[in-house]
C-alpha cells in the first residue's frame, strides 16, 4: 500500500504536489493551533476573574493563527517541486511574511505582560503609590520595546535582500554623518526623549499623581515619551512638553502620598464665640467619612478692624475627598452662624455724636451699628 502511494505520488504533476504540501502545512499550522487553544482554555478554566491564560488566549490566538501555518509552510518548501527564480521569491515572501508574524507575536506578548502587571497594580486602591510608581515606568518600557521590535523588524525585512545589503555598506558613512547633522537638527525632541526616559526612574510625577501646573490642578493621565496629558477636574486635558516637567517647577500632591490637608477661611465679627465655633467644627468633622482623623484643626489667623479671620484645618485621605470636605464644612459653618449667632455675621460699625445746642445739655453718643 505504501508503494502504491509513492508511485501515485510520484505520477501527481507539480503543480499538484505543490498545492498538496501547501494545503497540508496550511491545515497542519491551524491543528496545532487548535491543540494550542485547548490546552490554554483547559488551563484558565476556574480561574479568577483575571487570567494570565485567557489574556494570553486573547493577545496571542490571531498572531499565532497566521505565524504557525506559515511555518509549517516554510518547513516544507524544500520538499516542492518549483523552478530556481520560482523557489527563490516564494521563499522570499515566505521569510518577510514569517518576520512580520513573529514581530506581531513580540509585540502582542509585550501587551500579555501590560495586563500581568496591570491586574497586580490595581490603580483603584485607596494608597496606590506603588501602583503608580509601576505603572509609570511600564509605560516608558512598554513604547521602547515596542519601537526596538518594529525597528529591528524593519531591518531584518530589508536585509534580507542582498542588494539592500549592498546598499547600506555604501551609505554606512553617509548615515554616520547625517546622523550627526540630525541629532542637531533634532535635539530638541531627543531633549524631550531623554526627559522622558529621566522621569520615567527618577520619577518627580507618576501616573494618576494630582498636579497644579500652570495653575490648573488635574491628574495625570498619560505620560509619554515626548508629552505629558493632565486631565484637567472640568474634564479639560491640558498637554505640555515632557521637558516642562524638567525645566520649571510644578506642585505634586500625591509625591509621596495621597493623604492631604485642606483649609476653609471664614470672616466672622468679633463677637462670635469662637469655642462655640470649634465645638461645632469638631461635631462636622466626627459626622462625615470625608475626614481621615488626622488633622483637626481650628484657629484666629488674622485680626482686621471689622472682622476676624477664622481658619479651620482638616485632612483627607485624597486631594478629591479634600475638596469635598472644605466645601462640607464651609457650608455648615456659616449655617451654624446665621442659626445660632447671626450677630457674628461681618458688621460695619459707625460712631456719630449729635451737635449740642446752645446752652443745652450735651448730646449723648449714639451707637449705630448696620448689619
Amino acid at each position: 500500500m505504501w508503494n502504491d502511494l509513492q508511485s501515485y505520488i510520484h505520477r501527481l504533476p507539480d503543480y499538484a504536489w505543490n498545492l498538496l504540501l501547501a494545503c497540508l502545512a496550511i491545515i497542519s499550522g491551524f491543528i496545532v493551533k487548535w491543540i494550542l487553544d485547548i490546552v490554554v482554555h483547559f488551563q484558565s478554566k476556574g480561574s479568577p476573574r483575571f487570567s494570565f491564560f485567557q489574556s494570553v488566549i486573547n493577545r496571542l490566538g490571531q498572531p499565532f493563527t497566521i505565524f504557525l501555518p506559515l511555518l509549517i509552510l516554510n518547513l516544507v518548501l524544500p520538499l516542492m517541486k518549483l523552478q530556481p527564480g520560482v523557489y527563490y521569491v516564494i521563499d522570499k515572501v515566505i521569510g518577510i511574511l514569517l518576520i512580520i508574524s513573529f514581530a506581531n507575536i513580540l509585540l502582542s506578548i509585550v501587551k500579555v505582560a501590560e495586563d500581568y502587571v496591570y491586574h497586580y497594580f490595581d490603580l483603584n486602591k485607596t494608597d496606590n503609590l506603588k501602583e503608580r510608581k509601576i505603572r509609570t515606568q511600564l509605560q516608558f518600557v512598554r513604547k521602547l520595546v515596542t519601537g526596538l521590535i518594529v525597528i529591528l523588524s524593519i531591518c531584518m525585512v530589508l536585509l534580507s535582500f542582498d542588494s539592500l545589503r549592498r546598499v547600506g555598506a555604501g551609505l554606512l558613512t553617509g548615515v554616520g554623518v547625517g546622523g550627526v547633522i540630525l541629532g542637531f537638527a533634532a535635539q530638541r525632541s531627543l531633549g524631550n526623549i531623554l526627559a522622558g526616559l529621566q522621569i520615567a526612574f527618577t520619577q518627580p510625577m507618576r501616573i494618576d499623581d494630582v498636579l497644579v501646573v500652570e495653575g490648573e490642578w488635574g491628574r495625570v493621565e498619560e505620560i509619554t515619551l515626548t508629552y505629558v496629558v493632565l486631565h484637567i477636574w472640568d474634564d479639560r486635558r491640558l498637554i505640555l512638553p515632557i521637558n516642562y516637567f524638567i525645566e520649571k517647577p510644578f506642585q505634586n500632591w500625591t509625591r509621596s502620598s495621597a493623604e492631604i490637608s485642606g483649609t476653609a477661611f471664614f470672616y466672622l465679627d468679633y463677637t462670635v464665640p469662637v469655642q462655640a465655633l470649634r465645638e461645632e467644627f469638631n461635631r462636622l468633622l466626627q459626622a462625615t467619612e470625608l475626614w481621615d482623623k488626622r488633622v483637626n484643626l481650628l484657629q484666629v489667623t488674622n485680626t482686621t478692624d471689622r472682622v476676624i479671620e477664622v481658619r479651620t484645618l482638616m485632612s483627607a485621605r485624597n486631594s478629591s475627598q479634600a475638596f469635598d470636605l472644605r466645601c462640607y464644612v464651609r457650608e455648615n459653618l456659616v449655617k451654624f452662624v446665621q442659626d445660632n449667632y447671626p450677630d457674628a455675621l461681618p458688621k460695619t460699625r459707625a460712631v456719630t455724636q449729635a451737635q449740642n445746642p446752645p446752652g443745652g445739655p450735651e448730646a449723648p453718643i449714639a451707637n449705630l451699628s448696620q448689619g
